[in-house]
């Protein structure tokens, strides 16, 4: 009988296949049983018009792919390529029929190899396409038998990719103006299939084997070195690489292109190379460098070699997101690999560093070990995001990247206070569901509680733990509370008393559930009764909040204490009883736990005059943390605007640029609502810091990022002795037709101001299209879409999307940017909602760049009739936004600003007004 994952076709279906098909004789062991259906409901139906023998998204399990044996062969003049693949595969039960994955392929020959690699039929083998999920079947007229080794082998082609996924077409152009077109593959999450047929699921692991034909002007680049190269009769080469490691379909990588590289090799023998096109070789060396020093790091903090002979970084001229972690063969944005000492900023150099630190861990988190579904993709991206600060923190310690580490988490809080977020682990299916995991809440949120946990158990039980589960799970796959478990087996061993804590069901309460506590204080003496409860900036939800519960490991110091103190509050409501009285309680010590706090009135009332009188009472962490919580408990209307504005008023005695950023962040946002009238204040009040501020390129990482956003904000507040000196600075660099070195750190502001006036505006664009530096490229364009100009935002956003001078990848970014601009706010959402089928076409729907353009261009609105706007056109576009959980995002933003103005506007504008006087006053 035909069996299929228990899945019995009818015999009036396999009648119909086998006549229509093929003209090959049924054998009797085929014929269905008679317990099947005799109806063919719920049939899905191929391509050709007959019954699809699989109705699920995920494959069926009874058919294991062993190894891969690929060849392909990209034609870069016609833009299409051809290959074969010859997939050993291990048979578990008796079946008839092949299922695997393909996208948008043509098949051109399907046949199974018996075990010696002989041809089971005479003939070529029917295949059926089931496109809806994007499966093909192939039909085997024997039983493909259980416990015996077969082959599949089919071949195929089809057009390089126009997209990002995929094998795809990309092209550069020489310094001569000349156009090179090379061919490049980014498989994750479902886009191997794309590429070459395949059992595209991540717990499908297996071996590769690798061959690629090329011209002799190119080269080629696959996971794994090249064992050894023949040429053809015909002029091509065929390179034939080492076969793989065992890993899953979306780490396979191979690239044909012409590029230069430079290589070293670490001091346990992996040689690490960069690739560049060739005129930008000379920005390719610090990447090197820092490439090579976290290798080794990671090498060392997992105890475990990096298991390849090599690792290639290659930045790639035409690539959606930031970066790919494909074992051995790491692709980049341009951007995310490329430093030129001349044009690059500091914070470009941390960029590159932290991108560069976190496709490296994906070495290991990912690759080796890989989550068994998407549903647990944290387990991926999380700690990736977590080891960038771990790993770059001990690599380059003058980068200060521990500083970033707060803005993630308030990334993270920012979305998981949404009554719209998810779990960190939830489940997912379709390829537009598992293309939005990869999200805030599994990479930034993942970080934080990592970060969380990490600080609770001490780094070396984290680091053994995390060993563990390396060790346990290398070359496999594993779940969520495989991790837990790993660290659960360390902690027991290490602190016996405090293991019941760090349970899976502690980290669940993390992980499989969403949002975020808010731990609320309420101080009596030497008493603190404490209570959790989810945090919520908008209206309540249809799920009581009392059903949330966390195990939330608390700190908290006093002013009678320099150590830290902790409790696990695993139930709604508990007391801590002090062991003397003290003058000020602050939890969430250096805000090293996810969660929200929120003190009585007097708890409030007495940090602010803390503050004020010695804010270094406490650390620069934990002030910005204070900062950070007023402002979130005042959209959720917990605190006062009044209260949380007091709260910053000591940030003209502030030192440390970190709160003081975060202080200055939400005056920026207030400015953007109300009257121009009152920026006054905002520009005295820090008129001291801006005033100190050189432009020039000295000082710590900090100090430089510090002056790159004060003096951004200065100049965009309209503060004159930022604009002169500005302006000084284009003119000269005008003068000089380019060629003198602007202070890198404050060149995007200069820029900006110079492309306010027309002559500006035009010389910037040709600037733009002439830059051989993606770095400097970037800081033209974020000048060009500060134009207040409506005419001409809108012709950076048609340039963005016919994609020739303004290339595609950077449209989303484009027309977020524009969005942000004032005079840009209705321009791009109108653009947006113009284009809305060629901007999916262009970027995949779920995808980074449709997130980022859905969220970027809504997320200023703050009216109800600006609301109705959005939930009209999500409306008219039904049958690709109830796909998307980010269309719920967007409403849900809109809906907490109109919110924020009913509560606070009024109160914001009395405020600003009674600063300036008092400002107004002291001056006089």
């Amino acid at each position: 009988r035909l069996v299929f994952h228990s899945t019995v076709m009818s015999s009036s279906s396999v009648v119909y296949l086998l006549l229509t098909l093929i003209s090959l004789t049924l054998p009797s062991t085929c014929l269905p049983s008679e317990s099947s259906s005799t109806a063919t409901e719920n049939t899905h139906v191929a391509t050709n018009g007959l019954p699809f023998p699989w109705s699920k998204l995920r494959l069926p399990n009874y058919i294991i792919p062993v190894h891969y044996h690929l060849l392909i062969h990209p034609n870069l003049t016609t833009l299409r390529f051809n290959g074969s693949v010859k997939i050993e595969i291990d048979v578990k039960n008796n079946t008839n029929w092949v299922v695997l994955h393909s996208k948008n392929l043509e098949i051109t020959a399907a046949t199974v190899l018996d075990e010696s690699e002989a041809n089971l039929f005479d003939k070529a083998l029917p295949v059926l396409d089931y496109p809806p999920h994007e499966q093909i079947a192939i039909f085997s007229p024997t039983i493909l038998t259980s416990g015996e080794k077969y082959f599949l082998y089919l071949e195929f082609s089809a057009s390089l990719n126009d997209g990002f996924f995929g094998f795809y077409k990309s092209s550069y152009k020489t310094t001569e103006g000349q156009t090179r077109v090379l061919a490049s593959t980014h498989f994750e999450p479902t886009s191997a299939r794309m590429a070459f047929p395949c059992f595209d699921e991540p717990n499908f692991k297996a071996n590769y084997s690798v061959r690629i034909r090329r011209g002799p002007s190119h080269i080629a680049l696959s996971n794994m070195p090249i064992e050894h190269t023949v040429e053809l009769d015909n002029g091509l080469f065929e390179d034939r690489f080492e076969a793989s490691v065992q890993m899953s379909t979306y780490l396979v990588a191979f690239i044909v292109c012409d590029f230069k590289s430079v290589s070293k090799r670490t001091v346990t023998g992996i040689d690490v190379s960069i690739y560049a096109v060739p005129h930008k070789w000379h920005q390719t060396h610090y990447a090197l460098e820092a490439a090579v020093k976290l290798l080794e790091f990671y090498e060392t903090y997992f105890n475990i070699y990096y298991p390849l002979p090599k690792l290639d970084l290659i930045a790639i001229p035409d690539f959606q997101s930031g970066a790919m972690e494909n074992w051995g063969l790491t692709t980049y944005r341009e951007t995310s690999l490329l430093y030129d000492p001349d044009v690059s900023s500091t914070s470009d150099k941390l960029w590159v560093t932290m991108v560069i630190g976190h496709e490296l861990a994906h070495q290991w988190f990912g690759n080796l070990v890989t989550m068994e579904w998407w549903n647990d993709i944290w387990l991926n991206e999380g700690f990736a995001r977590y080891m960038e600060f771990v790993s770059v923190e001990a690599t380059y310690p003058q980068l200060k990247v521990e500083d970033y580490l707060l803005d993630t988490c308030f990334a993270a809080i920012g979305r998981d206070s949404l009554n719209s977020s998810r779990a960190i682990s939830c489940s997912v299916e379709n390829p537009t569901q598992i293309k939005e995991m990869f999200d805030t809440v599994s990479y930034d949120k993942g970080a934080c509680i990592l970060h969380m946990l990490r600080h609770f158990l001490t780094d070396d039980v984290f680091q053994s733990g995390i060993v563990r589960y390396l060790r346990k799970f290398k070359y496999r796959n594993a779940k969520n509370e495989d991790l837990w478990d790993s660290l659960v087996n360390v902690i027991t061993l290490t602190f016996s008393y405090c293991w019941e804590y760090v349970t899976a069901k502690m980290m669940c309460t993390w992980t499989l559930q969403k949002g975020i506590p808010l731990v609320t204080v309420k101080r009596q003496g030497t008493k603190l009764y404490i209570e959790q409860e989810r945090f919520l900036k908008t209206v309540q939800p249809s799920d009581p909040l009392w059903q949330y519960l966390w195990h939330i490991p608390l700190t908290y110091k006093t002013s009678h204490s320099n150590n830290e103190m902790r409790h696990i509050l695993q139930i709604k409501s508990d007391v801590l009883v002090l062991d003397e009285d003290v003058d000020w309680v602050k939890f969430n010590t250096d805000m090293n736990g996810y969660y929200i706090i929120h003190y009585d009135a007097e708890g409030w009332n007495v940090l602010i005059e803390l503050l004020k009188v010695n804010h270094s009472a406490v650390s620069f962490k934990d002030r910005a943390n204070l900062i950070h919580n007023a402002f979130q408990l005042v959209t959720a209307g917990r605190l006062t605007l009044d209260q949380a504005l007091d709260l910053i008023t000591y940030l003209k005695s502030e030192t440390h640029n970190v709160p003081l950023l975060q202080g200055l962040g939400y005056l920026e946002s207030f400015y953007k609502m109300i009257e121009k009238r009152n920026i006054t204040y905002i520009l005295q009040y820090f008129r001291d810091v801006i005033d100190k501020q050189t432009w020039s390129n000295e000082g710590t990482v900090s100090d430089r990022r510090l002056r790159s956003e004060l003096l951004s904000l200065a100049c965009d507040l309209g503060y004159t002795p930022c604009l002169e000196k500005a302006k000084h600075f284009y003119q000269t660099w005008v003068t000089s037709n380019g060629t003198i070195s602007l202070p890198s750190d404050v060149t995007e502001t200069i820029y900006m101001v110079g492309a306010q006036d027309e002559n500006g505006w035009q010389y910037l664009l040709e600037k733009y299209g002439v830059s051989m530096s993606e770095a400097e490229k970037c800081k033209f364009l974020a000048a060009l879409a500060s134009s207040k100009d409506s005419s001409k935002l809108l012709r950076l956003l048609e340039l963005g999307m016919e994609g020739s001078v303004i290339r595609t990848q950077d449209l989303s970014t484009l027309i977020y940017t524009v969005a942000r601009n004032p005079a840009g706010h209705f321009l791009a959402w109108n653009f947006v909602k113009k284009n809305w089928n060629k901007l999916v076409e262009k970027f995949q729907l779920g995808s980074f760049s449709m997130r980022n353009i859905i969220i970027g261009t809504t997320a200023q609105f703050s009216s109800k009739e600006e609301l109705a706007n959005i939930k009209d056109f999500f409306d008219s576009v039904k049958d690709q936004s109830s796909q998307l959980r980010v269309t719920q995002v967007a409403v849900e933003n809109v809906e907490k600003n109109i919110l924020w103005l009913e509560r606070n506007l009024e109160t914001l504008r009395m405020w600003l007004q009674r600063m300036y006087e008092n400002v107004h006053n002291s001056v006089l």
